[in-house]
């Protein structure tokens, strides 16, 4: 049952005055749940509960920890077709979405849990002492990754659950051996108590220490702000747009400690379209394209928003094809009234950009809330004149740049930001025609995806989800898959330290039996 209050540590609280409410986009009413949202006092008794809880919980077992991550999942599956039909209810999303949603989350909570009982993820690296060596002696020193302390997770709009309460950062945080408060998302606040509820639950079961995890409510912004300058939070990830990730990098940035803010933002994800691959399956490319611009609404962070071609009689054929598959996708909600608003207002604007011409764009009436689906398309030296055409416009909408040649087409992509991905549409080898083109894509984005689409991402190890900047904050971390756990750790090192006083994973006898380098190679041998 809902309770509409924050979960600081394992306790339940709604001191705040202010109250706000969720809204079902598809029936286009308020839910009829009232959240309040946390208070100062709130904050800090979140903040500081974390940061006691932070030292207790690093002296807890690997199999303690994974113990902890597998039964979030269990106690988030036990809740069932409540956290369901409540999922739908903030989201407008249907059943399946949901219900994939979840298994996604689960799954990913279960896989750092195997992460970390393994162990080897630390990257214990030994270099044994050489008393001996002239004309200096070499210390033994012995290296791993050690968690930075609190991190604050912001809940996401699009995936309420698998990158929001218990999504991604929040398991990969967890799994590192850092406490967790999230800032929950305020349009999904009632899926994100229930989860909440589930990782307390998780919490007391496994005797986590309390404070290992808080969730907080907020309405608007003044929360995480506070969050984010806290001295005692370590860390921050985040998934959304570029104007939030980018506010708050710059406030940690000026905090007098700066601390680092792991932000996936926006990508329009270009997509490169071969001639030879256009001729040859030009209608199963738009189909299967028309599908991925519209899945979800469009409100996939890997959503294709840019193609790009050769002009030619291949292209244009494309574009005819792909304008008449898109306008048969039947339309479907958005997550909220302010979300459609914005999409409908970033979509005419970029229309009404000079040398655009809009190829397809659902005419017929639609229920509130739900988004009418467009593609347009320009010339590549308009596209290249013009900074706003490059700018994501969020929802189920794509603009196809025809460029004069390979030579244009290189610039183009080179003259892009960054992206999360980049996609190669070609048959047989023509794509060795296109070296530069590959070279120039490949310095753009964090992701290449050949023949395929870039809507869906696969949880594991070798998934790169990140990107140059824009696309998110630090290009060298993925925000999917288990090396994300990366992001929230750092490098120790001790220095000739006393083989009875060093962590299990750095000792002798390697008594976890990990992974480990030893004197430049790879072993689980003792030493």
């Amino acid at each position: 049952m809902i309770k509409g209050k924050n979960y600081i540590g394992n306790r339940l609280s709604g001191n705040g005055t202010k109250t706000y409410k969720t809204f079902n986009p598809l029936l286009n009413i308020e839910n009829e749940q009232e959240f309040v949202e946390a208070s100062t006092e709130e904050i800090n008794e979140a903040v500081f509960l974390a940061s006691d809880a932070y030292i207790a919980y690093n002296q807890i077992s690997r199999e303690e920890k994974a113990a902890f991550l597998n039964a979030i999942a269990d106690e988030i599956l036990a809740l069932d077709d409540e956290l369901i039909q409540m999922y739908c209810s903030e989201s407008g999303l249907p059943e399946g979405r949901a219900k994939g949603e979840r298994g996604r989350t689960v799954g990913q909570l279960r896989a750092f849990a195997a992460l970390v009982e393994e162990g080897s993820w630390v990257d214990a690296t030994i270099d044994t002492a050489l008393p001996d060596r002239t004309p200096v002696p070499k210390p033994d020193l012995r290296k791993m990754m050690v968690p930075l302390g609190s991190v604050v997770v912001f809940g996401a709009s699009n995936f309420p659950l698998a990158f929001s309460t218990a999504g991604g950062d929040t398991a990969a945080a967890l799994a590192a051996g850092c406490p967790v408060i999230v800032k929950s998302h305020p349009m999904h606040a009632g899926t994100g108590e229930l989860v909440a509820s589930a990782i307390i639950k998780a919490a007391e079961s496994t005797d986590m220490p309390n404070g290992v995890f808080s969730n907080l409510n907020s309405s608007g912004i003044e929360v995480g702000q506070q969050l984010v300058k806290h001295p005692q939070v370590k860390a921050v990830g985040f998934t959304g747009s570029i104007r939030g990730g980018r506010a708050l990098f710059d406030l940690a940035a000026q905090r007098e400690e700066p601390i680092p803010v792991f932000a996936e933002m926006g990508s329009i994800n270009p997509v490169i379209m071969l001639p030879q691959a256009l001729e040859n399956r030009r209608a199963e490319l738009a189909k299967t394209y028309a599908g991925s611009i519209t899945v979800g609404s469009g409100q996939f962070c890997t959503n294709p928003g840019l193609l790009l071609g050769i002009k030619g009689e291949s292209l244009t054929n494309f574009i005819k094809s792909l304008s008449e598959e898109i306008i048969k996708v039947e339309p479907s909600c958005m997550l909220h009234p302010n979300i459609i608003g914005a999409y409908e207002k970033n979509k005419q604007t970029a229309i009404d950009q000079s040398g655009l011409v809009v190829a397809a764009d659902y005419g017929a009436e639609v229920a509130v809330n739900y988004a009418r689906q467009a593609v347009v398309t320009v010339e590549g030296s308009t596209f290249l004149d013009n900074s706003r055409l490059h700018q994501e416009v969020f929802g189920p909408f794509s603009m196809v740049v025809q460029c004069k040649d390979a030579t244009e087409l290189q610039k183009i992509i080179t003259n892009l930001e960054g992206q999360l991905t980049g996609t190669i549409i070609s048959d047989n080898d023509e794509i060795k025609k296109y070296p530069m083109v590959i070279a120039a894509l490949q310095n753009r984005v964090g992701r290449i995806i050949f023949n395929g689409v870039p809507t869906g991402v696969e949880v594991c190890p070798s998934m790169q989800h990140g990107g140059p900047y824009p696309a998110s904050t630090d290009s060298r971390f993925t925000a999917v898959g288990t090396q994300s756990i990366k992001r929230w750790v750092r490098p120790f090192s001790f220095q000739d330290w006393p083989d009875d006083l060093l962590p299990n994973e750095l000792k002798n006898s390697n008594p976890l039996g990990i992974l480990r380098l030893v004197n430049n190679k790879q072993t689980k041998d003792k030493i």
